[in-house]
């Protein structure tokens, strides 16, 4: 079992175990041990949010990795996706994101990037958790070996002309307007330059970050201002970031919202007719609607499941072969540009579509009709309840109520300690009572 890392990275509470310094040195310390390979200059690049915690956890990484002879290349303020791309472009043997991705500021977290672009896999966290746990003090550079720190002042334009690359050569966005909602994080410069940059008019939201105020009542878990900026600017279409910009939420130009499911299902559709689709389909988790598996059946292709989160939908795309895939929450993987979820370049795939038909986004993106699905969440604190003999006879009773026509989904969340309900079938009402009974039981044996 790993116990600082949970399913994307570590995450916590800012100046609390783990997200503190001591912590953060100790982790650069024991990772940047494990990928020292031979005898050059070894390099890290780390990047960050807009989080006031990361002024505390960038130095402390800093050192860390100094102190076992690992150069530093700092990026600052910048998406998740741009930090494992420079992690590859610039040949570095680590890639650090510091970010709790759409948690409030007060969380903040570490991600770890191999040299190929890609998250670690767990077993290499269990083999740096060890190290930590050993001291990590074998792997301390001599007083003449120390590494170096510098930044890299033109990142973000590098990262730009990345994303604008992925865009289909030709076609531009003139003539759309489009509005983009940065969640405060760590696109509040890059995506309103790209969009710009491509010939759109840009409505700008959340591009203030002050420290405090990121995902603040805005990004893509809570897209509701990017859905009335499209509205009331009477924009084309409407996309929204979260705070490290790895998942984007869509909205048409009715400011209606268009999930991760149906932006997976365009890409495939589009891509299969351009023939540039590989796999046989497209890459999901247990999360995605039975809709979208539906709809790739209708076209010939397939819908593969993974657990919940992004790094279980890029190994099995790897393994697999497939060019798409991503989860229901907005974080869309297209491995043809990139090894992680990336807002901006998913939401550029869904333009490419929408300016080479003509049409307007509610009859292009949405190909269609979702199962009726509800999906409630539940704090606990400590303890567990899932193990309660009360809770498994409770889901097994909204198992058998949901039948084969319909899904119940039961899990804890790997970044927060909530479990999260998720019921899916035809009847919305039965769906609702089943997930209703599960929460409501889960509350009483949590003291809820």
């Amino acid at each position: 079992m790993r116990k600082l890392f949970g399913t994307d990275g570590i995450r916590g509470t800012a100046n609390r175990e783990p997200i503190t310094a001591e912590t953060a040195l100790a982790v650069a310390k024991a990772a940047g041990a494990q990928f020292q390979r031979g005898d050059h200059r070894h390099l890290v690049v780390i990047g960050k949010d807009t989080r006031l915690s990361g002024y505390m956890l960038e130095p402390a990484l800093t050192a860390g990795f100094i102190s076992v002879g690992m150069d530093v290349v700092l990026l600052g303020p910048l998406p998740t996706p741009a930090v494992a791309m420079l992690t590859r472009s610039l040949r570095a043997d680590l890639g650090v994101m510091i970010s709790a991705s759409h948690n409030a500021y007060q969380d903040n977290g570490i991600k770890l990037f191999g040299p190929d672009g890609y998250k670690l896999s767990d077993d290499m966290e269990r083999a740096i958790e060890t190290r930590i746990d050993n001291g990590g003090a074998d792997g301390l550079a001599a007083p003449d070996h120390l590494g170096q720190a510098e930044r890299l002042d033109d990142a973000a334009g590098r990262y730009i002309e990345f994303v604008k690359n992925t865009f289909p050569k030709g076609l531009r966005l003139d003539g759309l307007k489009i509005a983009v909602d940065c969640a405060n994080g760590a696109a509040y410069r890059v995506a309103p330059k790209v969009l710009y940059e491509l010939g759109a008019e840009v409505v700008p939201i959340a591009v203030t970050p002050d420290g405090f105020n990121i995902n603040e009542d805005c990004g893509a878990v809570t897209p509701e201002a990017m859905q009335q900026a499209v509205v009331t600017h009477g924009a084309d279409l409407g996309l929204a970031l979260d705070g490290d910009a790895d998942r984007v939420a869509l909205a048409d130009e009715n400011g209606r919202l268009v999930d991760g499911d149906q932006v997976m299902a365009l890409v495939a559709r589009s891509w299969h007719e351009a023939g540039r689709l590989t796999g046989g389909g497209v890459v999901g988790t247990v999360m995605s609607n039975l809709g979208l598996q539906h709809f790739l059946d209708g076209i010939g292709l397939s819908l593969e499941r993974t657990p919940v989160g992004d790094r279980y939908v890029v190994e099995r795309m790897r393994d697999g072969g497939f060019n798409v895939g991503g989860e229901q929450s907005g974080h869309v993987v297209l491995n043809d540009y990139t090894t992680t979820g990336d807002g901006l370049i998913a939401a550029l795939q869904v333009l490419a579509v929408l300016v080479q038909s003509g049409g307007r986004a509610s009859a292009v993106t949405r190909l269609f009709e979702p199962l009726p699905q509800i999906l409630k969440n539940i704090r606990f604190n400590g303890g567990a309840p899932l193990e309660d003999a009360r809770v498994r006879k409770a889901i097994a009773q909204a198992e058998t109520a949901l039948g084969t026509s319909g899904r119940l989904l039961v899990r804890k969340s790997g970044t927060e300690p909530l479990i999260r309900v998720m019921g899916e079938g035809e009847d919305a009402h039965q769906v609702g009572a089943a997930v209703d009974s599960v929460i409501g039981t889960i509350a009483d044996v949590a003291g809820r």
